[in-house]
């Protein structure tokens, strides 16, 4: 698999992860552990994306979303 292809794919599954995140936690419906962990693998895929195309201040921000995954799966968990 090429880089652009791993760029597309990162891209494109982190950004329906935080988008079935959001709606989760939005919903008030008792998935916040769910809607958290996708938070997680969202802020990883990010990361793994902004490593490979070298956008380090994006890559620093998946710490802080990866942060408060962790901080919301241990408190609803």
């Amino acid at each position: 698999m090429t880089k652009a292809n791993l760029i597309t794919l990162f891209e494109t599954s982190g950004s329906a992860l935080a988008i079935i995140y959001a709606l989760l936690i939005a919903s008030n419906t008792g998935n916040e552990l769910l809607g958290f962990s996708l938070l997680l693998i969202s802020a990883g895929l990010f990361a793994l994306w902004g490593w490979l195309d070298k956008r380090w201040a994006f890559l620093s921000l998946q710490a802080f979303y990866a942060l408060s995954a962790i901080i919301g799966i241990l408190r609803w968990g």
